[in-house]
């Protein structure tokens, strides 16, 4: 049976999940939805409150994985971490990280703030 295309990136994302675990972070959110767009994944890592981008991709025809965050997905993620942090009450000063986990094929490449803030 062929999965389609959501329901691996669900199995992706849960293995990334997995690996995401055994490095020791804690995930506090998976597939955070709000009017501006979709986060993967939130969670905390070494005293950040993290934003991660999942991509998966068979090969590398159209590019890796962590080439497919361009900047209008940049700027998206960040508009979705301000409004989680908004109804969250997160401390201005709270220290904030844009991770990318590449998955390509079967290797999990996790990319530490693979970019940096983006304004509007």
């Amino acid at each position: 049976m062929n999965m389609n295309t959501r329901e691996k990136g669900a199995q992706k994302e849960q293995q990334v999940c997995a690996c995401l675990l055994s490095e020791g972070v804690e995930i506090l959110e998976r597939n955070f939805r709000c009017r501006q767009g979709e986060i993967d994944i939130i969670g905390r890592d070494e005293g950040y409150l993290v934003f991660f981008e999942v991509k998966y991709r068979t090969g590398d025809r159209s590019g890796t994985a962590a080439e497919a965050v361009g900047s209008a997905k940049q700027r998206k993620i960040c508009q979705v971490a301000d409004y989680y942090r908004m109804i969250h009450h997160c401390a201005e000063d709270t220290p904030i990280r844009f991770d990318v986990v590449a998955v390509d094929g079967e290797r999990v490449h996790w990319i530490k703030n693979a970019f940096s803030y983006v304004l509007r």
